[in-house]
């Protein structure tokens, strides 16, 4: 689907682009052309991702060491981005945070920790960059990774994710209407279960956890991911111009056991499931 092209000529900044899902986006992009800037926390970590996107191709890489949480650092941030490549064509928002918690037990500190990385951390970068696109008349694209439980329905023991995500989405739509007349696109991704070292920690505890997990995912696996980039790598490319305020669900269906009887596999076998099904019909 993608040649060494696709996103030749472009420079793409992937936030929290050192480890996990952003740097795994990060290496795809770059493997089809695009230059990169990874930003987050930790120089060391940023560096160890620099070397791994460079092996990816004849590409530039820099490294911007950055809390998405200040916005005059995000703004010196862009600038510099700017002057180090020549110009900017897309952002990724993908810096996040998250646990689990009893929302009653939840602290201030701590509902407002997740909401200042995934909430204004986005609104920073994304305030930033779209100002440079609109000053200096450019056309450009912003991808924020989402959750499959931003839209509809929430979750719960994740609430401070919940809310900042929900409103990650929500600017994603606002945005994506305002800023059009910019040509400027704004679109998202719901990931669901993908393992990485960074969320697995905090998120799943156990195997025992693990395997009610996958329990409630259809495909019974967890996303590859390299899946994600992929989705990613479309999004941001000039295969998608007309796409815009839209969010993709990528989860091998675990969203849809929202639905009301979908527990009902999990009881038995299919052909015992079919079996029971049947004398039903006969009784009725």
């Amino acid at each position: 689907m993608f040649r060494e092209d696709t996103l030749k000529k472009k420079t793409i900044l992937i936030t929290g682009g050192g480890s996990g899902l952003g740097l795994a986006m990060a290496k795809k992009f770059a493997s089809v052309g695009s230059n990169i800037a990874i930003c987050g926390r930790t120089q060391s970590k940023l560096d160890n991702a620099a070397d791994e996107i460079a092996n990816e191709g004849d590409i530039q890489v820099e490294t911007y060491q950055c809390d998405v949480r200040d916005h005059d650092r995000v703004t010196e941030m862009t600038q510099s981005i700017v002057e180090d490549f020549g110009a900017m064509d897309g952002l990724v928002n993908n810096a996040a945070g998250n646990f689990l918690a009893a929302s009653e037990d939840l602290s201030p500190g701590g509902f407002k920790a997740i909401i200042d990385i995934v909430l204004h951390g986005s609104f920073n970068c994304t305030h930033a960059f779209g100002n440079y696109l609109i000053d200096s008349g450019r056309g450009g694209n912003i991808l924020n990774i989402v959750t499959t439980y931003a839209d509809d329905f929430g979750s719960s023991f994740v609430l401070p994710s919940a809310c900042a995500k929900s409103g990650v989405l929500t600017m994603t739509r606002s945005l994506a209407y305002e800023w059009a007349t910019y040509d400027i696109r704004l679109n998202a991704i719901a990931p669901g279960p993908f393992p990485t070292e960074g969320a697995w920690t905090r998120l799943v505890p156990d195997d025992s956890f693990e395997e009610k997990f996958l329990s409630k995912i259809p495909a019974g696996r967890y996303g590859d991911p390299e899946e994600l980039a992929n989705l990613a790598t479309f999004i941001m490319s000039d295969m998608s111009p007309y796409m815009t305020g839209e969010c993709v669900t990528i989860d091998g269906g675990e969203r849809l056991s929202a639905g009301q009887f979908n527990f009902i596999d999990k009881l038995a076998s299919r052909d015992e499931l079919k079996e029971f099904f049947q004398m039903m019909k006969e009784k009725s």
